[in-house]
C-alpha cells in the first residue's frame, strides 16, 4: 500500500510496483496546471507509451508547458515521429545525445517527472509494457516514489540543465569529474543526488559512506549489483559491528551476462556475513536502499555504469514512516517471493567453466566498460584544455595588438 508521510515541508508516497508508479505519473500529468518535465531513458511504442503520449499531448493542448526528453539509445526503436502530435500541440521533445561514436557510451539513464515544479516522481521504470505490472503476476518488479515540496524545485533546475545538455553536448565541455549533491535545505529530509559521467567524487558514494558508518540495518534491492571493492568493504564493516546487511538481487535478469558478473561476488559477500536472496516471480529492476530510517530510491544501479558513466538521479529521503513502507516491501519480497542463496547451492554450480564465465563477465562490466569510458573522458579533457589554451593565446595576442 502506498504510504504518504510528511517531514517538514515535504510529503512522500511510496509506490512499490511499476504499475502504481506509472499510473501515478499519468494522473499527475492529467491534472498538471503549468508545467510538465519528463526525462526518461526508454519509451516503447505500446499501450502504456500511447497513454503517456496522449496525456502529454492533452496537457500541451490546454496550455501546459510540456518538455519531454528521452535517451536516443534507450529509445532507439522508437520512431522519430512518435511524438509529432505533442510537438504540434505546442509541447517540446528532445533526444538526449543522438548516436555519435565519440559519446555513445554516456547515456541519460534517469527516470524523472516533475509537475508544476511542486511534485516529482523518481524510480526505475521506463515507459514500456514490461514495467507495467505488480511484479508478481505480471510486469517486472520495479517501482519508485513521489515527493512534494522544495526538492521539486531542485529537480526542475537539474532537468533544465540536462535539457540544455541534450543536443549541444554542453555536458562534455564542463568538468566531468564533478558530480553534484544538491540538498532541499529542509532539515536534510530530502537530498537529490545527481550523478554525471566522471571519475571524481560521487554523490551517491559519498552519502552511502556517511550513512553506512553507523548503520544498524541495511536492506538493498538491486537490479544490477557490481559494487566497488570499497563499497563491499563498507558493507562488510557494517556486518562486523554486529549489524545486518541483506541483499535482494535478480533471480532472472534481462542482461544475463551482468548476472554472471554479480554471481562472481557471491562467495566473497557471503564470507563477510552478508545475506543474499534472489527474487523469483519476475525480472527484478528496482533500485532501492533502506538504511535504518533512510531510503535511497531512483534510477541508479550499484554498478560502474550507473556510478561512473551514466547520468542518474537518486533521492535520499530521511523519514521513519517512509522507510518503514520501503522496508515492509523488502520483507514481503524476501519472505514470500525470493530464494535464499546458500553455500551448498553455490558449491553445486561452481564448475571451472562457470567460474571462467563469471570472471569474464566481471572483467567486461566492472573493468573494461569503465576503462573505455575513462579513456574517452581523458580525450575530452585534453581537447578542452587545448581549446582553453587556444582561446588564452588569442586573448594575449589581442591585448598585445591593442597596446601597439
Amino acid at each position: 500500500m502506498p504510504v504518504a508521510p510528511a517531514t517538514g515541508q515535504h510529503s512522500f508516497v511510496w509506490l512499490g510496483t511499476g504499475q502504481s508508479l506509472l499510473d501515478a505519473m499519468l494522473s499527475a500529468i492529467v491534472v498538471a496546471r503549468s508545467s510538465v518535465r519528463l526525462e526518461i531513458y526508454m519509451v516503447k511504442d505500446s499501450a502504456i507509451g500511447v497513454r503517456f503520449r496522449e496525456a502529454l499531448t492533452a496537457a500541451a493542448q490546454r496550455g501546459v508547458q510540456v518538455r519531454l526528453m528521452a535517451d536516443a539509445v534507450g529509445s532507439f526503436g522508437l520512431s522519430r515521429e512518435y511524438f509529432a502530435g505533442l510537438e504540434a500541440a505546442g509541447g517540446a521533445m528532445r533526444w538526449f545525445n543522438e548516436l555519435r561514436l565519440s559519446s555513445f557510451s554516456f547515456r541519460d539513464h534517469r527516470k524523472l517527472l516533475v509537475v508544476d515544479e511542486t511534485e516529482a516522481f523518481v524510480g526505475g521504470c521506463n515507459i514500456a509494457p514490461e514495467y507495467y505490472g505488480d511484479g508478481i503476476t505480471a510486469g517486472w518488479r520495479d517501482g519508485g516514489a513521489s515527493v512534494r515540496g522544495p526538492v521539486a524545485v531542485v529537480l526542475t533546475a537539474e532537468f533544465d540543465r540536462q535539457w540544455e545538455r541534450a543536443t549541444g553536448q554542453r555536458w562534455d565541455s564542463q568538468p566531468l569529474g564533478l558530480r553534484r549533491r544538491a540538498a532541499a535545505h529542509v532539515e536534510h529530509a530530502v537530498e537529490a543526488l545527481f550523478i554525471r559521467p566522471g571519475f571524481g567524487g560521487n554523490p551517491l558514494n559519498d552519502a552511502l559512506r556517511q550513512d553506512l558508518a553507523g548503520a544498524r540495518d541495511v536492506a538493498i534491492t538491486a537490479a544490477y549489483f557490481l559494487p566497488s571493492r570499497r563499497l563491499r568493504h563498507r558493507l562488510a564493516q557494517v556486518v562486523g559491528r554486529g549489524a545486518r546487511v541483506r541483499l535482494l538481487l535478480a533471480g532472472e535478469n534481462d542482461v544475463p551476462f551482468i548476472q554472471l558478473a554479480t554471481h562472481s561476488l557471491y562467495r566473497r559477500l557471503m564470507n563477510t556475513g552478508i545475506a543474499i536472496w534472489e527474487y523469483q516471480p519476475q525480472i527484478l529492476h528496482a533500485k532501492v536502499l533502506v538504511i535504518d530510517d533512510i531510503v535511497y530510491v531512483g534510477s541508479a544501479n550499484l554498478d560502474p555504469r550507473s556510478l561512473r558513466i551514466n547520468f542518474e538521479i537518486m533521492l535520499r529521503i530521511r523519514d521513519a514512516a517512509f522507510a518503514t513502507a520501503a522496508r515492509e516491501q523488502f520483507e514481503s519480497d524476501v519472505t514470500e517471493r525470493a530464494t535464499l542463496v546458500t553455500r551448498e547451492a553455490l558449491q553445486r554450480d561452481h564448475s571451472w567453466w562457470k567460474r571462467l564465465e563469471q570472471s569474464l563477465a566481471y572483467w567486461l562490466f566492472a573493468r573494461l566498460d569503465s576503462e573505455l569510458a575513462a579513456v574517452k573522458l581523458q580525450e575530452w579533457r585534453r581537447r578542452k584544455d587545448r581549446l582553453l589554451q587556444s582561446v588564452k593565446g588569442v586573448r594575449v595576442r589581442v591585448r598585445r595588438a591593442n597596446k601597439r
